[in-house]
């Protein structure tokens, strides 16, 4: 009978130290993300499956087009690119981004493109200064894609992590850009 107890006291001690570290794991370094919508497409589609890596702001900074996930609301998260870092000019002139006056390819929207036949996929906009501990963030889905463009720049301290890897749907496992 003691042989029984301690063997099911070992199981439940390995099962609450199991639990506790994939708590810890989730909370702090990595978690899932589902893609709600279509503002990521032709990159993302709507249902994908991500993981979000939450350690590489916490010993680093954004870069420039990173993948990122972002407290929008309360209740809501938002996975977009980021285009401008703090202090930068951002541009878009006849479908073409510049930043500080560079122009800079943009060949993960290069699908989109191929297909418009009624104007530009960007519209013309200019961003004279995006704020110190703030991201400017886009949507590769231009025209569909609720963004810094709509709610402004997003402080440094919402960003979750950054997302580059699509788990589900098994068909389409995948390291995005």
């Amino acid at each position: 009978m003691t042989r029984t107890k301690n063997e099911l006291w070992e199981w439940v001690k390995a099962l609450a130290i199991a639990v506790i570290l994939a708590a810890v794991i989730r909370y702090f370094f990595f978690a899932p993300i589902v893609v709600d919508g279509t503002s990521m497409m032709p990159t993302l589609h709507d249902k994908d499956r991500m993981i979000v890596n939450k350690i590489g702001y916490m010993i680093g900074d954004a870069k420039r087009f990173d993948i990122v996930v972002f407290h929008a609301t309360e209740e809501k998260d938002y996975i977009k690119r980021v285009i401008g870092l703090p202090g930068d000019r951002v541009e878009y002139i006849e479908d073409v981004l510049y930043i500080n006056g560079m122009k800079f390819e943009e060949p993960y929207l290069d699908p989109y493109k191929a297909e418009l036949i009624d104007g530009p996929l960007t519209d013309p906009f200019v961003v004279e200064t995006v704020p110190e501990g703030h991201v400017f963030v886009m949507g590769d889905n231009r025209r569909y894609s609720k963004d810094s463009r709509h709610i402004g720049p997003v402080p440094i301290e919402k960003v979750l992590g950054k997302t580059n890897m699509v788990y589900w749907p098994l068909s389409d496992v995948r390291v995005v850009d």
